[in-house]
């Protein structure tokens, strides 16, 4: 087989790539003993750059287009070596592609959550991921610092690393930014390109070039996550007296078209009997007063009284006795409280009747 391999390598004097993979970066064209003939034709497609690599040493480069392996037209080569037997025998020497389209659809994603501190939850750990876009931008040092001497590069073999040198930036640049746990999907946008313009000079110490990154998501550990939806709840239930209402009438509905009938009946009908009455309180403490009727007396205050047809208070029981002793309040004023069932003379309170006894009655005319 090698034998034959060796024959096939000295006619065939073609040499091309094409892809046939959506990953790979480089690839090495292959011959026998590496043995290229002079005057071979080399093919450089749109999208691609070879690389001539002779005795370890990068001997020519060559962008899209159709070249002749000569003298005329390598002449760096010619300077390396100077081929024996008129320039007519097989040389050793190897031939590189790069693929110098856009690699899109990249993942990247923190593997542990990222440690910060938020200004409104505190200390806080979140985890994010999105996707980005490279190419190629130096094949020269793609080669040298990265590629070596594989024959097949792909993109498998680097995105680790790329991943990783996202992440550590990601984290630096989102603690130092400041900006809230709650803000952050308003600025995905401006994240991406932030992080895209400080990591291209590491990727250029690679020989490519970042094209473009993207923040698809940045969340909070699940269990931060449902405590934060419970607040979300509780900001959309806003009233929750009449939440609780609503509640306990679908309780009680929903109870009424279940029977289960035995124990079950009855501790079901117990507790439709405690819904009822919570919501009967619930009701009538969120009723007005009646009609004509004074409102309920804040703090202190006990009393109203009727002075020339208008209502006046509401006072306490000790500025009710000050203004019984100035004369201002008589024993046929009329006065209400909450004890008292409508308006009613002050002599016949008896809260007020200990200081009607100090008083003397009007002078007889």
């Amino acid at each position: 087989m090698s034998i034959f391999n060796k024959l096939f390598g000295e006619f065939v004097d073609v040499i091309e790539w094409t892809d046939s993979t959506s990953d790979t970066l480089v690839y090495r064209f292959e011959r026998y003993g590496n043995e290229i003939k002079y005057g071979a034709m080399l093919t450089v497609r749109e999208s691609q750059t070879a690389v001539l690599v002779n005795e370890g040493r990068i001997a020519d480069f060559f962008e899209p287009g159709l070249y002749r392996l000569e003298t005329r037209n390598m002449p760096i080569m010619t300077t390396l070596e100077s081929w024996p037997h008129g320039f007519s025998s097989p040389f050793k020497a190897e031939v590189y592609f790069f693929n110098m389209r856009r690699f899109a659809d990249l993942k990247w994603g923190t593997k542990n959550p990222v440690m910060l501190r938020d200004k409104e939850f505190g200390p806080i750990r979140l985890r994010a991921f999105g996707t980005y876009t490279f190419r190629i931008k130096e094949p020269l040092t793609l080669i040298k610092e990265i590629v070596g001497t594989s024959g097949h590069f792909q993109t498998g073999d680097i995105t680790e690393q790329l991943r990783n040198l996202i992440v550590a930036r990601f984290a630096n640049i989102l603690g130092e930014s400041g900006i809230p746990a709650l803000d952050l999907a308003a600025n995905y946008n401006e994240l991406g390109e932030f992080i895209t313009q400080k990591i291209k000079p590491e990727f250029e110490s690679y020989g490519l070039d970042v094209m473009q990154l993207m923040v698809e998501n940045i969340s909070l550990p699940p269990e931060v996550e449902a405590t934060l939806d419970k607040r979300t709840s509780m900001g959309i239930i806003g009233d929750l007296g009449r939440y609780t209402q609503f509640q306990a009438a679908e309780a009680l509905a929903a109870a009424a078209k279940n029977p289960s009938g035995g124990a079950g009946e009855g501790i079901g009908m117990g507790m439709g009997f405690a819904m009822a009455q919570n919501l009967g309180k619930t009701l009538n403490a969120s009723q007005p007063p009646a009609s004509g009727s004074p409102p309920p007396i804040p703090g202190a205050a006990t009393y109203f009284i009727a002075v020339a047809g208008q209502q006046s208070g509401p006072f306490s029981v000790p500025e009710l006795m000050e203004k019984i002793k100035t004369g201002e309040v008589t024993r046929a004023t009329l006065v209400w409280s909450q004890d008292l069932v409508e308006w009613t003379a002050a002599e016949k309170v008896t809260a007020l009747a200990p200081v009607f006894a100090q008083v003397p009655p009007p002078v007889p005319k």
